[in-house]
Order: C-alpha cells, then structure tokens, then sequence
C-alpha cells in the first residue's frame, strides 16, 4: 500500500478503539499500585472511543480532515493522564497532515513522530518507562524504515513491532514496573490501538484478547466501544453500572438467577461476583428497575447512570466549537468561580461550605473528561475561573480543558482532596486568576495529605509486602503499611504525617468506615497530639475508608 485516505484511516482508527476496548480490563489490572482505582484502560478506552465515535461521524476521503475529527473526539473524551496523552498524540498526528488528502510512507511515519513532539509538549516532566517512551521509539522505528520503504503496512508492521519491544523495556526504566512483575500500562493501552491499526491495514482478525481475571473486572470500571449509529437508533438508552455488597440478611445470591432475571431489562450485560460484591454494567431503559433488582441482594455501593442517547447526540454534533452544556441567557454571569472535582456526598457538601462554586462529581474511577470540566464551566457561568483538580489523574485533563476556555482561567494543580481543601480556603476574590493560583497553591503545599484504602491484589512495593484486602496506609501518596486492621492502618498513617508543628488534623470517613471507628481515631489522635484540634467529618467517599488533612 502505497498511500493512505481518509476512509481507510477511519477504519484503522475504529479498529483500534475497538481492540484497545475489548482489553481495557486487561490494561486496567497493570496499575502499578494495588489500590481499588488503577483505571489507565478505562481511561484509554473511553477516550479513544470517543475520537472513534467523532471519526465514523466525519468521514471522508480527506485524511487530513479524518485525522482533524479523530483529534476533536479525543480531545473532548480524554479522561486522566494516559487518556490526556493518547490525545496529544493524535492531536499533533492530525495537525501534521490536516492539509492532505491522503499520504504516504514517509508523511504516515512524520505523523507519528509529530504526534510524539506534540505530547512531550504537553507533559511538564515527562518521564521514561511510560507511554510517552512507547511513542516515541515506535515513531522513530517507523521515520527509520520509511526512508528505505515505501509500503504503508510496512511502516505500520516497523511501528508495532518497535512498540511491543519499547513496551518490553519499560520494566528497565522505572523500577517500580519491575519490582511488581508488569509492564507499563499506558504504554500497553497505546499498544492495542497500534495493533488494531495495522490489522485493519492488512485485513486480518484483531489480536486475541487478553482476558483479565475476576479481582481486574470487580474492581475495573467496564465499559464497550458500542457500534456506530444515529442517537434514535439506540434501543437501551442508558448504560447503567452498579456494584452490590452482598448481605447475608437479604436474599441469597444466585449470580445465574440475577443475570436472567438482569437480561430482559436491556443489552451489554455483564454480571461478575465474588463472595461480597457482584457488580452490573447494563444498557437498560429502566435503570431504575436495574437498580432495584440488586437491592435485593444487598446494599449498592456504586452507582452511575449515563444517558447514551444524550452522550452520543452531543459527540456527533457538526459544530466546530467545543460540545458544552446550553446556559440560560437569564443565569446571572458571576464575577469569579472555584470549581473542583470530588467523589462522595460529605465531601462535596464540605468543599462547597467552604467556597466552591461548583462540584464535578469525579475522582477515583471516575475521572470526568476534558469536556466534562468545559461543560461545568459553561454551566457556573463565570467570567474568570479557578479549576481544582483533587487527583493526579485528572491535572492534565483540566488543564485541557483550560485551553478550549473563552474566558479567564487557570487550574490550581491540587492533587488530593485535603490539598483542595487548603486551596479554596485560600481563594481571594478580589486577586487576580494568577495571584489567586499562585496563592491557593503556596497554601495546599503546606497540607500533608494521608488515605487509607484496601488492596485489589498480593504485591510487593518499597519493600512493604501486601496482601489482597488488606488495608493500606499512604502517607503522601506513599504505601507505608498493608494490615488486615483498618484502624491500625489510619492510626500509623497518622504518626507518620504528624509532627509537632501540626495544628489541625480533618478525619474524612467514608462509606467503608463507620462513626464509631472515626470516633475512635479521634481518640487516638487527641490521647497521642494533644496540641492539635481534630475534625471529623462524614465525607460518604468510596474505597477510602480515611482521608487525613495534616495541616
């Protein structure tokens, strides 16, 4: 093959999504951290689904102009770093080429390459081992055999082998990949699109799927690359995940039983279950039913409901602009707004107590996308406006989103909820958006942030062994401790973090602890640091226990 339209490339990307999707999970179970919330396939997957999405509803034989749709759809869906990057990569891919109308070997393999330049960009402190590393050596095999090689597939099959072989190395560039036993997870992601490309190029069947385990799908988010169509054409109308915590008082469960009774309330069903948690993805037109169907068993733990018919019809829509929510001509316009991202009712309610002007329901699992933060910014209606992130994950994604803004604003770089906390308080709405990044950011460095979660799996980190379900302590991001105790757990995390010059100590409590234990906690902190004040609060957080602000 010699050269490369605008229809073919559209059919490689759909390949791609689809191959990166049916192994999301398997991406998803290379996290590196056993915590309940390594989501890089989810990310990966939700992201590229929707650059394919935004493809299928722009194509033409104008590859520029398909490589320009790719890069739409990818920038609005990227959720978390890998997603964000996945974006660049395309983002800069498509502006290398946007004037072609089809290309060749060397302008394919240049795509690439520019895509990499573009990524490298974006991230502030880029770091090898990861799927920035894949990229580029990927990039620089295919620039290499297309100075000698004309064959479009040739190139492709270059690029994919070099990638495998890049992924292979990871281990030897961060340690922390080889001291667990994986390779590097957005670098795999990147691999299953690199993969669905060329075997739609040569025609063939897409790689078998890498089947993750039981532990990966409960403690995954799940989701489909759903087949192409008009928003009035889809029959089940909401994709509907819940996850149940199995109760010995309610009915026995009988996971058969549930996924029969489950399959007549709609399609994509997926039912997994060990002895405590069953968890459900199901595109239904009555999630509430779906919903009730599992209370039966037990309690519900997680819930999201997505209105597909809603998310498709905003993806497929023609305009060149940003795709954001309409705000009435009415809403008053305010002068500043402080919008951050949190996960868990008590939360939520407490940061906007403090100041925040809007909530974006998100955090771990659920990282919102780059078109997710645009649309609430639309919606508060403000004239300038600060962005708090409260996970790593999702930084880059807001700041994304900072540049497709119209208005004044800036991300205040907050990686943790007692960071944002810090942050808000420090809010001055007569500073300008960079006193006021500058100052809300010089406030949380002072917060030191401790969680306690429990371990999706046995590993070994920094020398602490771990044990699947036990809990863990981190200090500052930092696995200090695995224990079966929860309270052992938070009381270690707190003599860890705590020091003479510490004056107040927030016990966030979550669904998974109770009032007494916080309580309890409490006590332990007030009999061991008697100087400082403790503040408990209900935060209703899921898979964390705890959250402690040392401030």
């Amino acid at each position: 093959m010699k050269s490369l339209d605008g229809i073919k490339f559209a059919e490689m990307v759909q390949m791609g999504a689809h191959n990166l999707s049916q192994n999301a999970n398997f991406v998803d179970s290379l996290n590196v951290f056993p915590v309940p919330d390594g989501d890089t396939g989810t990310n990966m997957n939700l992201s590229m689904t929707s650059g394919a999405k935004e493809t299928e509803s722009n194509v033409g034989k104008h590859i520029g102009k398909t490589a320009q749709s790719l890069s739409k759809g990818l920038l609005m869906g990227a959720r978390g770093n890998s997603g964000v990057i996945l974006s660049q990569l395309f983002r800069g891919f498509g502006k290398a080429i946007e004037k072609e109308e089809e290309i060749n070997a060397m302008q394919f393999a240049n795509a690439f390459q520019a895509g990499v330049d573009t990524a490298y960009k974006a991230v502030m402190k880029p770091v090898e081992g990861t799927i920035l590393t894949v990229a580029r050596e990927a990039a620089a095999k295919a620039v290499e055999v297309a100075q000698s090689q004309d064959n479009i597939i040739t190139v492709m099959e270059a690029l994919v082998n070099e990638a495998k072989s890049s992924l292979n190395r990871t281990p030897d560039l961060l340690p922390v990949l080889k001291e667990v036993g994986v390779v590097d997870s957005g670098g795999q992601g990147l691999l299953f699109v690199y993969e669905g490309f060329l075997a739609s190029l040569k025609g063939e069947a897409l790689p078998q799927k890498n089947d993750a385990s039981l532990d990966d799908l409960i403690n995954a988010e799940h989701h489909r690359a759903q087949d192409f169509m008009n928003s009035e054409d889809i029959e089940f109308g909401y994709c509907t995940e819940i996850m149940v915590r199995l109760e010995q008082e309610k009915e026995p469960f009988d996971e058969a039983k549930f996924r029969e009774e489950l399959n007549v309330m709609g399609d994509s069903l997926l039912v997994v279950s060990d002895d405590e948690i069953a968890k459900v993805h199901i595109h239904s037109e009555t999630p509430g039913a779906v919903l009730s169907a599992g209370q039966k068993y037990g309690s519900l733990i997680k819930i999201k409901v997505d209105n597909m018919r809603e998310q498709h019809s905003a993806i497929v829509n023609e305009s060149t602009e940003p795709v954001v929510q309409a705000t009435s001509n009415k809403k008053e316009k305010h002068p500043y707004a402080v919008i951050t991202i949190a996960m868990g009712e008590g939360i939520s309610g407490l940061l906007r107590s403090i100041g925040a002007s809007y909530v974006i329901e998100g955090g771990q699992t659920m990282n919102p996308s780059t078109e997710d933060i645009v649309k609430a910014v639309k919606e508060v209606n403000a004239e300038r406006v600060l962005i708090l992130p409260n996970n790593k994950n999702i930084v880059m994604a807001a700041e994304q989103a900072v540049e497709l803004l119209d208005i004044e604003a800036a991300v205040v770089p907050t990686k943790t909820i007692p960071q944002g906390m810090a942050a808000i308080l420090a809010f001055n709405p007569e500073a300008s958006v960079q006193e006021n990044k500058e100052g809300m950011t010089d406030a949380f460095s002072h917060v030191k942030t401790g969680q306690v979660t429990y371990a999706v799996r046995d590993t070994s980190i920094d020398g602490v062994e771990i044990h699947k379900d036990d809990f863990m302590g981190l200090a500052e991001g930092k696995i200090i401790l695995s224990t079966p105790n929860l309270l052992e757990a938070a009381q270690k995390v707190v003599s860890q973090l705590v020091d003479e010059d510490s004056e107040i100590i927030t016990v966030l409590y979550g669904e998974d602890a109770t009032e007494d234990q916080a309580n309890e906690l409490a006590s332990f902190i007030e009999e061991n640091y008697p100087d400082a004040e403790v503040e408990i609060v209900e935060g209703k957080q899921a898979l964390y226990p705890f959250i402690l602000s040392i401030e």
